[in-house]
């Protein structure tokens, strides 16, 4: 362990940095809790940016939560994040992902151990390198994570306990049936069916299926289903992006599908709870899937033919057997999601949902 650690006689403060999108910030749960795992505990801070940090704040694994201004913030809003990083005199510092102005702000902050992936010039500031190569994506980002985490452990010799398992963002007692009780009411679902949630929308990022794909999506796999099994459709959309959820929504109706939207929630906080009422999820990779992962709510994600974007690499992080990914073929363009094979990934998706208990949810 650090001799700033061992002196102070407490567990080490940790500063952990994943500062950009929702779908990355999620998949540092596993690793946020791998930390939190070790023996003694470490105190884990995360460095986000306000865009996430209503999630940062939900995380079990996370102690407290600082706000990154961004890359475009003025100089004064900098050497605050400079002043309130010096003042918590952290022991350690893991950027999940290496970008020049972090690693800046570690070592002028002073923090002893910096550990980052060894890429770029910005791994310069960090006295700790983690070869990984994810330009490959030969592993999930989340497991990319979680060795960043054990190479810190190790730095600190924190003794690793027993690694967790999905879910990485377990739930209170009684959460599900509650948010399950709560839908039911606003939209009048029956609780005894599979509801299954689908987000057409990209986040601004992700390529995503087309609303005439989701649209046939939905009826092949509500085809393929015996009639005991039938589910309840319910449509979900970020900021600007309702206008996708309706251009889904209304041709499924008018084929007389049980289809509906789910209203205005509070905020991303209240959105991502709401997600633990759905049996399964279904989005292209964007964070809301990453979000129903963490909550080992079954996935069915769609995924562009991109090196850096594949089904492996952007996989979620629930259960195995609880997910299903589903791309264009290997010689297909990045951004062609048109030839993605749609009556077999009806078939996939429909097996997933029979093989599910009835009404998930109807658990804790």
């Amino acid at each position: 362990m650090t001799a700033t650690s061992t002196a102070r006689g407490a567990a080490p403060r940790l500063l952990v940095v994943r500062n950009d999108k929702l779908g990355d910030f999620m998949l540092a749960w596993p690793a946020l809790a791998r930390l939190k795992a070790a023996s003694p505990a470490p105190r884990v801070s995360v460095l986000v940016p306000a865009y996430t940090a209503p999630m940062a704040r939900l995380c079990p694994w996370v102690d407290e939560v600082l706000l990154d201004p961004g890359d475009g913030a003025s100089r004064a809003e900098q050497r605050r994040l400079l002043a309130e990083v010096k003042a918590a005199r952290f022991d350690a510092l893991l950027t999940l992902f290496s970008t020049p102005r972090i690693g800046w702000l570690g070592w002028r902050a002073g923090i002893p151990l910096r550990l980052a992936p060894a890429t770029k010039w910005a791994q310069l500031f960090y006295n700790r390198r983690v070869v990984q190569r994810r330009s490959r994506s030969e592993k999930p980002e989340y497991r990319y994570n979680i060795e960043l985490a054990e190479a810190l452990l190790s730095e600190l010799d924190l003794t690793p306990d027993i690694e967790p398992e999905p879910p990485w963002w377990p739930l209170p007692e009684g959460e599900r049936r509650a948010q399950r009780r709560r839908l039911a009411e606003e939209l009048g679902l029956d609780p005894a069916r599979s509801w299954v949630f689908l987000h057409g929308g990209s986040g601004g990022s992700a390529v995503n299926l087309s609303p005439a794909q989701y649209v046939r999506l939905v009826q092949e796999v509500d085809a393929r289903l015996p009639m005991e099994r039938r589910a309840q459709w319910v449509l979900t959309a970020g900021p600007g992006e309702e206008a996708t959820a309706e251009a889904i929504l209304a041709p499924l109706r008018e084929a007389g599908l049980e289809a509906q939207r789910l209203p205005p929630r509070a905020g991303l906080d209240d959105f991502a709870r709401t997600l633990a009422a759905a049996d399964l999820f279904i989005a292209g990779s964007t964070g809301p899937l990453h979000i129903a992962g963490c909550l080992d709510i079954a996935t069915a994600g769609f995924y562009p033919a991109h090196r850096s974007a594949t089904p492996l690499r952007w996989q979620t992080c629930n259960h195995a057997e609880r997910r299903l990914a589903f791309c264009p073929p290997a010689d297909a363009g990045e951004q062609d999601m048109a030839t993605i094979d749609i009556p077999a990934a009806a078939e996939a998706v429909s097996d997933l949902l029979c093989r599910l208990p009835a009404a998930v949810t109807s658990g804790s």
